[in-house]
């Protein structure tokens, strides 16, 4: 057989409310639809429904923006009370302009408003980015080993932009049980020369090929990628993160 690999979405997956147990309910529609869930899956999960289960909601009626916030909505001509979350969320602002604002957030990504989301959510509700998602993936990739017996890895996902290029795509915010990257350093190609500068951020590239089959609207907030070799690794996503000293755009 060729290489090859399959993205399932994981269909009947109720609204998620604060104090949910979102294995438990991906683990039972996997189950539903036939598809229950197999050692060594990917299961990816969209970070809204890991954000609303740890209870990272804020009601913007119970924001006082401050000064700061006030001043840089106007230029914005954003909620001042959106703004104040914001910038609760970030280490940094990176950029502010034609009413955008890049920000760094606390757990080093760089994203549009700090990830503040305020679609699929109650109106006058903001959904925060987890406190850590790294430990979201291992406590979700723990509970699901108990419900299934099945030892799966695990990456909760957002959809984030990206300088230079159109669109958004999924990327990878935390993850358990592999190694986020792939190196080819030191080895050769075809033709005899050693590879220097390729290092596959797979982990994002796993997060994008799901989303296809997630979507904003479908309601399908967590998908299997079955038939990936992964290599076993317990660092989380910071090998993600750029060090600073190479970032040649700071």
């Amino acid at each position: 057989m060729p290489p090859r690999y399959e993205v399932i979405g994981v269909e009947g997956i109720p609204e998620v409310r604060p104090g949910d147990d979102v294995a438990r309910f991906i683990v039972d529609a996997a189950a539903r639809q036939s598809t229950p869930l197999r050692a060594a899956d990917l299961v990816v999960v969209g970070q809204k429904i890991v954000s609303k289960a740890e209870g990272r909601l804020v009601r913007l009626a119970d924001v006082t923006p401050s000064p700061v916030a006030l001043s840089m909505a106007a230029g914005l001509g954003r909620d001042p009370r959106l703004v104040e979350v914001i910038l609760r969320e970030s280490r940094r602002v990176v950029r502010m302009d034609q009413g955008v604002l890049i920000t760094e957030t606390h757990h080093g990504w760089v994203c549009a408003n700090a990830g503040v989301d305020q679609s699929n959510v109650e109106l006058d509700c903001v959904a925060l980015l987890p406190e850590d998602p790294d430990r979201s993936a291992r406590l979700l990739r723990d509970r699901i080993r108990d419900l299934a017996g099945a030892d799966v890895f695990v990456i909760v996902a957002d959809t984030f932009g990206r300088p230079w290029r159109e669109g958004l795509t999924n990327v990878a915010i935390g993850l358990a049980g592999f190694a986020p990257l792939r190196s080819y350093l030191g080895e050769r190609d075809p033709a005899g020369r050693p590879l220097q500068a390729t290092i596959l951020a797979l982990a994002d590239e796993l997060a994008a090929a799901a989303e296809p089959v997630m979507g904003k609207l479908d309601r399908i907030p967590a998908a299997i990628v079955r038939g990936i070799a992964l290599t076993p690794g317990e660092e989380g996503s910071k090998p993600l993160l750029r060090d600073p000293v190479r970032d040649l755009f700071r």
